[in-house]
């Protein structure tokens, strides 16, 4: 009679999830220190069997039915809009039957209270909910529904953390949507490691993402993030989930920013805008009013770029001081790619005819936002060069375009949506890309003086020539 085969053990990172067969400070795939825990093994048994007579391997398991693409019938999934309108837009206009949305952001910024805000609207509607809570006791949660003014909320709550008695009230009640907060803090007894371990949060959001699909029910997981602001926990942990979504902002601002990272069911990158309220979360509705200063003359040093978040234009005020320094000029970007920004300056010294090799540049994206798309290439450069010269660009002006180290102005995408954005709130003066200008002047654009450039010194002399 074989022995049995003893327990093998592996190192697992808790930052990317991959494996080792020993410990080591550092891991080898993604360089994270001392982020290497222990797992412990049971050896597959039985997966794989060898054919002794014909020496072909074969497996033990039956074979499953393969269907031809163009027979498997494609449908639409249905959607249940959540009640709260910048909630759908991130999710794609609801949530799913069946699917599993990871949602993080860093401590107390408003997840568990977004959260019982939409169940709340979601019970309303006359679905089922249950709010599982492994942090907080089960009076903790119904203290913040009553601050958040939800008297009377028939949300159902359970307060624990292990997932065997989880899934067997998941079982029992059968809620349409389920939160899990946090998946951090669920164990299983199956595993000997503690709550938290990669081992822990891989196996408990597996089971939990096999029930959702196994009986429909929606369920959120919310997760805890790192120093970096990722989510915590192996990387495999986003690629078991449906959506995964992660709130931004400061803590000491009243407005927090939910964007999508992945969507099996919508489109990525959208964006919800909220203000945080005594009575909770509120969504706004015109995000643009946030990101722009109110400055009662226009200033130096200020630009408005028009940049899309999804499917959505926003007007968003780009801010740049350009101030002497000494023999070691600092270039310091907020909301802006740094090494980007070095470039930008190295274009509008080599095409621009500006020199700012010996100043000091600060750039900043108003509101906290953070603008990663190149298509605010052109309203950086401009910002700077209007700091530098301390003049202010004319009032209601805006711009927006890819500026290339050849010094060419690109076309941005959607640049019409662009322009209609900008002229439904009042701005009348724009330099946009050739490629982006309309090619007839509509009603749409009523009101509004458009500049069309091919290169960085057209926009510059047309600068000069406003200011």
């Amino acid at each position: 009679m074989a022995a049995m085969a003893a327990p093998k053990s592996q190192f697992t990172c808790n930052a990317c999830g991959a494996t080792s067969a020993r410990w080591l400070g550092k891991c080898p795939a993604c360089g994270a220190w001392n982020s290497l825990e222990e797992t412990v093994l049971n050896p597959a048994q039985g997966i794989i069997g060898k054919n002794r007579l014909s020496g072909q391997h074969q497996s033990l398991a039956g074979a499953s039915e393969v269907a031809t693409l163009a027979d498997i019938k494609a449908e639409d999934v249905a959607r249940t809009p959540t009640g709260i309108g910048e909630l759908d837009r991130v999710l794609g206009g609801g949530i799913v039957d069946g699917g599993v949305t990871l949602i993080g952001g860093d401590p107390g910024i408003g997840k568990s209270t977004l959260l019982l805000q939409a169940l709340d609207a979601l019970q309303l509607q006359g679905l089922h909910t249950l709010y599982v809570t492994g942090e907080e006791s089960a009076a903790q949660v119904a203290l913040r529904s009553r601050r958040l003014g939800l008297d009377g909320s028939q949300v159902r709550v359970l307060a624990e953390i292990q997932l065997e008695k989880i899934l067997g009230t998941l079982q029992a009640e059968k809620p349409q949507v389920a939160v899990i907060d946090s998946i951090q803090t669920v164990y299983s007894d199956a595993l000997s490691s503690a709550p938290g371990s990669v081992a822990q949060v891989r196996e408990c959001a597996a089971h939990l993402t096999r029930f959702a699909k196994a009986s429909g029910t929606a369920v959120v997981l919310v997760g805890h993030v790192t120093k970096d602001g990722q989510l915590a926990g192996p990387r495999v942990l986003e690629h078991i989930v449906d959506t995964v979504l992660y709130f931004e902002g400061d803590t000491h601002s009243a407005y927090r920013l939910i964007r999508a990272f992945k969507n099996r069911f919508g489109a990525v990158n959208e964006m919800g805008v909220f203000a945080m309220t005594e009575k909770g979360l509120k969504g706004v509705s015109n995000p643009s009013a946030i990101f722009l200063s109110t400055h009662g003359e226009p200033v130096p040093g200020s630009c408005v770029l028009v940049t899309l978040e999804g499917s959505r234009p926003l007007l968003v005020e780009i801010q740049a001081l350009v101030d002497g320094a000494g023999p070691s000029p600092r270039r310091l970007s907020v909301g802006l790619e740094r090494d980007r920004l070095a470039m930008l300056l190295a274009v509008l010294h080599r095409h621009g005819g500006v020199a700012s090799g010996d100043q000091d540049v600060f750039v900043n994206a108003v509101g906290g936002v953070r603008i990663s798309e190149p298509a605010a290439d052109l309203a950086v450069l401009l910002a700077i060069t209007s700091s530098l010269r301390g003049k202010a660009l004319p009032k209601g002006f805006f711009a927006f375009g890819e500026v290339g180290l050849a010094g060419e102005v690109r076309p941005a995408p959607r640049g019409q949506e662009r322009l209609k954005e900008a002229a439904k709130l009042g701005f009348s003066v724009a330099i946009v890309p050739k490629a982006n200008a309309p090619k007839k002047p509509g009603r749409d654009f009523e009101g509004l003086t458009i500049h069309a450039v091919e290169r960085v010194e057209q926009a510059m002399e047309l600068v000069r020539g406003l200011q």
